[in-house]
């Protein structure tokens, strides 16, 4: 609508020239002080913003969502009408020929794609973010018809869709290879996975989600990381499984050329929610989230509004995403790291630059530890947590959990003591088994530096304290001969404790 581009339209003081954020099915006006949506008229099936009442509906739709998550943002819905060849403003709840959503204008570099396009997004945003979603999820509702969108024919129809909707962009955006390998790998692995998508409804994992979780709707705001632009269109790209949600943010870096930070962002997230089980679809979703970002970067290739330089620029982002979507459905087979050491011996340290490094999926015990018994991460535990048992119970974990990420691609970092012959073997025979590469890597410190550690130790889950040590070393259990062929001792209070993992 040209008139929401002129200063003069609007019933307040504007910030002059008005600039106008195209998606292919929105146009948003920044003024200033408030930014204003207005909905295309436009019908691709999956959304369907075709008239005044569809675009009104989801406006309202839009803004319901957005304010549990956005209050600072999300404002109201306002109708224009059309009157003496001339757009005019009406009241809040008159009818309207069309609709805007009013917001408060928040600065666009606040956006976390914007700090990263100017080298200021930083390993505390991704943290942050991380934890963030985790907190979304967890109160995100669910019910008996949220969750039956997770049925395994539900998601395979969105997924079918998507490649029925692109196949006119082969020999344009994607390769013929591009489009049928990537079409085999979702088949196959939607098929060989049906008991596991099942299980997530079992879980309730299927919620009420974002469904388009990506840097250009986040933002870093007065003091707080803001999700904004829930999907409110189509209820079967919201009510999804939360590893769907994630598999945006993850593929978004990624797609960055930042897997460091999407690995950050995901060991984050399934540390606070404990949600490490999802790691068995999540290929899958990644696979999807790139796809679907190349579908509708695809679609602006049909928008008559855009200029040619505009077009190219969407072609080549299609491109980038179709490929990263084929490069998902290429699986590799993980490798496994074992952390081993006494408390304070710097573990988790060295295993979150490791996961950095690699990339890497970590799990820490303490972690593990917790979500098993239900408490907060950053609560101090009780002996009921430390009884032979429940470390039994968190070792048995930690190999489940590393055996299902290895199956499912990834690189692991199993992070505890593994101070004991009975907790280190079976992990060594599922690698050889599976033909897997392995490292235990062993850190050490003198006594005197592991107190001094511990005692010190701030804002870490860990439970671990001094006192602790003289019994960890009088139990620790020698690696054995046919162990030593997969250990690298580290030790960490050498400034070039580094070139001992040169190798790795």
């Amino acid at each position: 609508m040209q008139a929401m581009g002129q200063d003069l339209f609007y019933p307040h003081p504007v910030q002059s020239p008005i600039c106008c954020l195209q998606t292919h099915c929105s146009a948003v006006f920044l003024t200033g002080n408030y930014a204003y949506k207005l909905k295309k008229p436009v019908n691709f099936g999956f959304l369907d913003y075709s008239t005044p009442a569809k675009r009104q509906h989801f406006l309202q739709e839009e803004l319901r969502l957005n304010l549990p998550v956005a209050p600072d943002i999300y404002q109201q819905v306002l109708p224009l009408y059309y009157q003496d060849h001339q757009w005019h403003w009406g009241d809040k709840d008159s009818q309207g020929d069309d609709y805007v959503l009013q917001m408060r204008q928040f600065p666009q570099d606040c956006l976390l794609s914007s700090l990263f396009e100017h080298q200021q997004l930083t390993n505390d945003h991704i943290i942050r973010l991380g934890k963030r979603v985790a907190e979304f999820h967890k109160q995100t509702p669910t019910n008996a018809e949220i969750n039956a969108f997770g049925d395994p024919d539900v998601i395979w129809r969105s997924v079918a869709n998507n490649f029925q909707a692109t196949e006119k962009y082969i020999g344009i955006a994607q390769t013929q290879q591009q489009y049928d390998q990537t079409k085999q790998f979702c088949e196959t692995f939607y098929q060989d996975n049906l008991d596991w998508f099942k299980q997530r409804q079992k879980l309730e994992k299927i919620r009420e989600c974002h469904g388009d979780l990506h840097l250009n709707n986040l933002c870093d705001w007065q003091e707080k990381i803001q999700l904004f632009d829930r999907i409110e269109f189509n209820q079967s790209f919201r009510f999804v499984d939360v590893m769907y949600d994630i598999a945006f943010t993850v593929m978004d870096l990624d797609a960055k050329g930042r897997r460091d930070w999407s690995y950050l962002f995901l060991n984050t997230y399934l540390e606070n929610t404990g949600d490490w089980q999802g790691l068995k679809i999540l290929p899958f979703y990644l696979c999807r989230q790139a796809y679907v970002r190349a579908k509708v970067t695809s679609f602006l290739l049909d928008d008559q509004n855009l200029s040619s330089e505009e077009k190219q620029k969407a072609l080549a982002s299609a491109q980038h995403y179709y490929k990263l979507a084929w490069e998902y459905s290429q699986q590799l087979s993980g490798r496994m790291i074992l952390m081993s050491g006494l408390s304070g011996s710097g573990k988790s340290t060295l295993a979150r630059q490791l996961s950095l490094q690699l990339p890497a999926v970590w799990i820490r015990s303490d972690a593990v530890r917790k979500q098993l018994s239900g408490i907060d991460l950053n609560q101090t535990g009780d002996q009921k947590l430390y009884t032979p048992t429940m470390t039994a119970k968190v070792y048995q974990t930690l190999f489940d959990l590393g055996k299902l990420a290895n199956q499912a691609g990834f690189n692991v970092i199993l992070d505890a003591k593994f101070d004991r012959i009975q907790w280190r073997s079976p992990v060594i025979a599922l690698t050889q088994a599976q033909g897997l590469k392995l490292s235990i890597i062993h850190c050490k410190a003198s006594l005197d530096v592991l107190k001094h550690r511990l005692q010190n130790r701030q804002g870490d889950i860990s439970d671990a304290t001094a006192d602790l040590l003289t019994n960890q070393q009088e139990t620790w259990q020698d690696f054995t001969e046919s162990e030593q062929s997969f250990v690298i001792e580290v030790d960490t209070q050498n400034d070039n404790w580094q070139a001992s993992l040169s190798n790795l």
